[in-house]
């Protein structure tokens, strides 16, 4: 496999793994509940497209993309809501970023990029 597949494919295990502690800190600092079901299910759906993309890289790393979108639209969402950085604007700056990681992953995993 090539660099940018390494790179891609063990970003969506730190961030699987980072969305899901913050779903956990979520709900120990501010008791919600909301914060703990999103965080721990995200984090799941991740570290199974991780567990794919060694198998199948186009579907793990497509899996990976769909959701790191998802979750960068939410994070956008309640960055406007709430005009605070901590911790929507943060997340949203490592989804944004690991969206793009997962995107060249997939792109150069397709033959795309070469």
């Amino acid at each position: 496999m090539n660099n940018i597949f390494q790179l891609a494919n063990w970003s969506i295990l730190i961030y699987g793994l980072v969305v899901l502690l913050g779903g956990v800190m979520g709900y120990v600092k501010a008791k919600s509940k909301v914060s703990l079901l999103a965080g721990v299910g995200s984090g799941i759906a991740l570290l199974v497209a991780w567990f794919l993309s060694a198998q199948s890289p186009m579907v793990g790393l497509g899996l990976a993309t769909l959701i790191g979108l998802i979750l960068s639209i939410v994070f956008i969402s309640r960055l406007l809501r709430t005009r605070s950085f901590m911790p929507s604007g943060l997340m949203m700056v490592f989804s944004l970023a690991a969206t793009v990681v997962f995107l060249l992953g997939w792109l150069d995993t397709s033959g795309f990029l070469t």
